[in-house]
């Protein structure tokens, strides 16, 4: 037997960096520069942009060590000399003006650079955004069932903070604050001894280091808040999801406790944080205090031996200035930029999440017989399990003639809805085929086989948008009357007209704002819009009362003609007309033949018959 992807048991683990490890399939544990290195396609896309704000980024810098520079220039010139009067009318005047001229090109270059890389930052965030997105949208259905939706939504709101976080750090504080440093580093030392360098770059070894070594240590608090902060949005979102649940069993209480407790978790991992973080600034204020203290008397016995001027000591004290007081933010900078690198991570991760279900490589697009409406499905010796513990189809095989209806019918748990799963390919099966006009569906691209296909489920699940967004959604791009000619078909046309908005009614949502039997409704009209060669009906009419079911039974039914339909019901009322009918118990195919052949039988099926007619 050919074998097309892994099996749903098989181990998957996620993609690594050369050279990495994991210990957890769901977790990817990379370095720093190996999140940066995924971020940086993103933002070189934009790499005019990138070059033109860098540059930018370094005028600014020139202009700002150009200030001190002039404010020297300016102390000594005013400084009285005999016989330079003129001079101290005249220089100043043209001091002052390109002290003003420096400043103002420090802002105006800044500015530039934000508007010049603004494009790039937003352009990368919105790429990144739209590709976790998308491909959570091609995650199977099990990655689905098993996601915590509140966590994995606060994961990609603070990724997607996170370029914007990272870019304003590094392009905005920390480049800039290392070109300035190196510039102010390499004029102390060719203007005066090496001792002004030499402190500024002790002080500034300590600071690093005591900032960095602090702030990792700290991370084990903040990752903890981020954590706690996590599992509270999700116990929030999956209370207020299944509201009405907590109404019913009067647990609102209940649930506001189990709330509180996450919450008084994330206040006492916060205010450990907070702790650590008063002693981090404390520390880095001393070596800050230390260092200015240190430059500045070096500078003032300078003046007091004749060496340097008091424009000297006036331009020691202002890059001490402007050096120090961006590195007061450096400990909240690097802080936030280790978060925000690990936020990102997790977005990446969620990108870098490997698909179960996968088109394979050679793929190609469903393929119907020429001019047909409808193509043959069949099932060959499937077997099938969500977990390996538990098998729920047994060597299941059957086929479904183009343009004919097969019914499936059996209690609750014998398979009938995981053969609709299987057709969609929600999962693959681990032995036998499924096949489509006489293709494997593992051979085809999954957007043309689902395209290809139906269905009306049992449960239907709306958006919160409006009746029409609804049914169109089978069918996007649909007309006003194209949907109107569904609504009338699935027999909910006179229910919208006479609400107030009509078609513009808000469901609610998940659709709660209508009845199950109206939901359904819209589920049958959206269906029918989509007008697909293959129609799946899973319990279609289970919300209807009798006179409506038999109603949109007989709009089904009409629907049904020439197209190839697999019935899964449990009211065998609604399947006596199908051209085979199939008894599944305990994952297997117990019964097989139309109506009058198992009643003639008098098997199980007869026997469920009985049944039902005596409760009606």
């Amino acid at each position: 037997m050919r074998s097309f992807g892994p099996s749903a048991d098989s181990p998957r683990t996620l993609p690594l960096a050369p050279g990495a490890s994991a210990s957890d399939a769901t977790v990817r544990k990379a370095g720093d520069w190996s999140t940066l290195k995924r971020l940086f396609p993103y933002l070189w896309a934009y790499k005019w942009r990138v070059v033109v704000a860098l540059s930018l980024m370094v005028g600014a810098k020139v202009a700002n060590v150009g200030v001190p520079l002039l404010l020297k220039t300016l102390v000594d010139t005013m400084s009285p000399k005999p016989g330079a009067v003129a001079a101290v009318l005249v220089v100043p005047v043209a001091l002052l003006v390109g002290y003003a001229v420096l400043r103002l090109s420090t802002s105006l270059f800044a500015e530039l650079r934000d508007l010049v890389f603004s494009k790039a930052t937003e352009g990368a965030a919105r790429s990144i955004s739209l590709g976790v997105f998308r491909h959570l949208h091609s995650m199977s259905l099990r990655f689905h069932l098993d996601r915590l939706t509140g966590g994995m939504t606060r994961d990609i709101e603070r990724g997607t903070r996170a370029v914007h976080s990272l870019v304003s750090f590094s392009l905005y504080s920390i480049i800039p604050t290392l070109i300035e440093v190196g510039l102010v580093l390499t004029l102390l030392a060719v203007k005066f001894d090496v001792w002004f360098a030499g402190i500024t770059l002790i002080a500034l070894a300590l600071y690093i280091t005591f900032t960095i070594s602090m702030t990792e240590w700290r991370t084990q608090f903040r990752k903890r808040m981020n954590e706690l902060d996590s599992k509270a949005h999700t116990r929030a979102i999956d209370s207020l999801l299944n509201f009405e649940t907590v109404k019913y069993f009067n647990n609102e209480e209940f649930e506001a406790l189990r709330y509180d407790e996450n919450l008084e978790r994330y206040r006492l991992a916060a205010l450990k944080s907070q702790r650590t973080l008063s002693i981090l600034n404390a520390g880095q204020q001393f070596i800050i205090a230390s260092g200015l203290v240190a430059m500045l008397w070096r500078a003032t016995q300078g003046v007091v031996d004749g060496r340097m001027t008091l424009g000297d000591l006036v331009m020691v004290n202002a890059f001490m200035i402007q050096i120090y007081i961006p590195l007061n933010f450096l400990g909240a900078i690097y802080r936030e930029l280790k978060q925000n690198l690990a936020d990102l991570e997790k977005m990446f991760v969620l990108l870098e999440r490997e698909q179960e279900i996968a088109d394979a490589l050679d793929a190609h697009a469903l393929l119907l017989p020429q001019g047909a409406d409808s193509a043959a499905v069949r099932f060959d010796h499937v077997g099938f399990a969500y977990e390996p513990a538990r098998t729920i189809l047994h060597d299941i095989s059957f086929e479904i003639p183009a343009g004919k209806t097969v019914a499936v019918v059996g209690p609750s748990g014998s398979g009938k809805s995981t053969l609709a799963r299987l057709l969609y390919r929600f999962y693959d099966v681990q032995q036998g085929s499924i096949s489509v006009a006489g293709q494997d569906i593992r051979t085809l691209t999954q957007a043309s086989l689902r395209a290809a296909i139906g269905i009306v489920p049992q449960d239907t699940v709306l958006f919160n948008d409006t009746v029409q967004y609804n049914i169109a959604y089978g069918r996007p791009g649909s007309s006003l009357e194209q949907v109107q000619a569904a609504a009338r078909a699935a027999h909910i046309d006179a229910f919208i007209a006479s609400t107030p908005a009509g078609y513009d009614t808000m469901v609610g949502e998940r659709g709660l704002k209508l009845s199950g039997g109206e939901k359904q409704r819209v589920a049958i009209a959206r269906t029918l819009l989509k007008n697909p060669p293959i129609l799946i009906f899973d319990e279609a009419t289970s919300a209807l009362d009798s006179a409506n079911e038999r109603a949109i039974q007989a709009e089904l039914a009409r629907v049904a003609q020439n197209k190839t339909t697999l019935v899964i019901a449990h009211r065998l009322s609604t399947v006596v007309d199908a051209h085979m009918i199939l008894v599944m118990d305990a994952g297997r195919i117990i019964e097989r033949g139309n109506h009058a052949e198992l009643m003639q039988a008098n098997g199980r099926y007869a026997h469920m018959w009985a049944l039902q007619q005596s409760g009606e």
